[in-house]
């Protein structure tokens, strides 16, 4: 049974006016601030830009990302109005839907003190503009979809855990929970959607939850086919995921780099371990041993596949799941005195607030220094077409503000030069990260291409999207010169010409030449439809 104090807590307001107060935080500014990554923002821009185009992912353009981490920006663009309100309206949608399963199933699931801690944890982690395992200053809403899938999958582990209490509609409710953060993973990051499916069916070994998992696993075959039927695209959304797996391999970097990931997290291990010697101490539950060591495992497989150091949330989900685990077998005992309790009772729950306190308290400034930098407007608006909401802030991250204020100076430039082209109807292409310049001048997107062509990490010498599908129906090919410290490094875009050059050389011709662009536009030629395929070197 729960202590007193505990009864009192009320788990689900708590954690509302929380979810409320970091989507407000978000949205109220208007503004979107970066000191970091400022390429990877234009990437997603660019992508929600494409979605309000009437693109469709991996049908008009490839993307290894699945279509809600386009479709959720491209609303946030739509509900703001704005390229600078997008992802803070984005983020606090996301905080709002999270909220439902995320009440809940730790409501349901979890001693208050717990859930509170917890839920307080995994709201943060999703509102918050930053990178994973980065400093407060850092801001930067790139590689949001990680944070999206990490929360979702920390919310549906907990699920191992059978409810406190059990109400009439639990088990449909469950699965409905389930169903939708999994559909959220499969759609948004496949890696996460795997690990999802893997965690549904091993649940299968647990009889008394067995109805929900069932029921889930079928919700999510119909709608999955429903899915297929309306997008007609999965099967080029796996192609690209294993075009982007290709370009990496299963294990992502050096061994070094292996290792640092191991490292990095090594202080959420150790706790994890404390905490699951103390649980399984009480269960002796193989199946609470697989558990622990499936999150573990797991947690470090995607991260490997991530662009972070820090940040296996489902180690905490796991921590979650234990301590819960010792506090329900202390309330078994119910003819002894609370007080001789107290010392393993409250020592879980300050052990559990040790792990995920610090991270509570980064992401809390991040988020306030994103607030009020943007409601100071801080740093230099963009000052380009549609990205005047988006600043550009140098809060002590010096050569991260050289290298995008170099950046900048070669976009503004690049409208220039576009502009006087007259670019009414053309296809831009970059041979760069990111092609922000559709958006800017308001152009229509190219199709069949790649919006985000980071090497090593989307396509290498071997593994990428040929030419003549990347350009099919491309008209004007921007080049861009090293000018300083480029805002993507040298070899990448050496990397890119290599590729490409040969293609380009072939079908356009120089157009106009500034420091720091080539412009070239397709010679004249019959043209041909954009058909997506994946046909090329392996």
């Amino acid at each position: 049974m729960e202590a007193p104090s505990d009864r009192r807590i009320p788990v689900r307001a708590l954690l509302l006016v929380i979810a409320a107060s970091c989507a407000l935080l978000l949205v109220l500014p208007g503004q979107t601030v970066t000191t970091r990554y400022l390429d990877d923002l234009f990437v997603i821009l660019d992508g929600a830009y494409r979605v309000v185009s009437g693109q469709v992912p991996s049908r008009d353009f490839h993307t290894p990302l699945g279509p809600l981490a386009y479709y959720l920006p491209a609303a946030g663009y739509a509900l703001s109005g704005t390229l600078g309100g997008t992802m803070p309206a984005a983020m606090a949608l996301a905080i709002s839907a999270f909220s439902v399963p995320l009440l809940h199933i730790l409501g349901s699931r979890l001693h208050p003190i717990l859930a509170v801690a917890f839920g307080v944890f995994l709201l943060l982690i999703l509102a918050v503009p930053i990178n994973l395992g980065e400093g407060i200053t850092a801001l930067s809403f790139a590689k949001f979809y990680n944070r999206i899938g990490w929360v979702a999958l920390s919310i549906l582990l907990i699920m191992y855990l059978r409810p406190i209490r059990m109400h009439e509609q639990q088990d449909l409710v469950d699965a409905l929970c389930a169903t939708g953060l999994t559909l959220v993973m499969l759609y948004t990051k496949l890696t996460y959607g795997v690990a999802a499916i893997a965690f549904l069916i091993f649940m299968l070994t647990e009889r008394h939850q067995r109805r929900w998992v069932l029921a889930t696993l079928g919700l999510l075959v119909i709608t999955c086919i429903a899915v297929e039927i309306i997008w007609q695209s999965s099967r080029t959304y796996l192609d690209d995921v294993r075009l982007a797996l290709n370009v990496g391999g299963r294990l992502r970097g050096t061994w070094g780099q292996i290792a640092d990931h191991i490292l990095g997290n090594l202080t959420d291990y150790v706790l994890l371990t404390i905490f699951a010697g103390l649980a399984l101490g009480r269960s002796r539950s193989l199946r609470d041993g697989l558990f622990y060591l499936f999150c573990a495992v797991t947690g470090f497989l995607i991260i490997n596949q991530n662009f972070q150091a820090w940040g296996i949330i489902i180690l905490h989900a796991a921590s979650a799941v234990a301590a819960e685990t010792i506090l329900r077998f202390e309330d078994k005992d119910v003819d002894s005195p609370i007080e001789r309790h107290w010392s393993t009772r409250g020592g879980a729950k300050l052990l559990f607030l040790a792990l995920v306190l610090p991270t509570i308290v980064h992401c809390v400034a991040a988020l306030g220094v994103h607030m009020i930098s943007a409601s100071t407007r801080a740093g230099q608006s963009i000052a380009l077409p549609h990205l005047e909401r988006v600043r550009l802030a140098n809060l002590w991250t010096w050569g991260e503000y050289d290298k995008a204020d170099l950046y900048l100076t070669a976009l503004r430039d690049g409208t220039r030069l576009l502009s006087e082209m007259n670019p009414s109807g053309e296809k831009i292409f970059v041979l760069d990260l990111a092609n922000p310049f559709p958006m800017i001048l308001n152009t229509p997107p190219p199709k069949g291409d790649m919006p985000w062509l980071q090497w090593e990490r989307t396509l290498n010498t071997s593994t990428f999207i040929p030419a003549e599908t990347l350009m099919t129906d491309v008209t004007v090919v921007m080049e861009p010169k090293p000018v300083g410290d480029a805002a993507q490094p040298e070899p990448d875009r050496e990397g890119l010409k290599t590729l490409y050059g040969r293609y380009i050389a072939e079908h356009f011709e120089i157009a106009r030449q500034t420091d720091h662009w080539k412009v070239y536009r397709r010679r004249p030629q019959p043209g041909s439809d954009a058909v997506l395929n994946h046909t090329g070197p392996s």
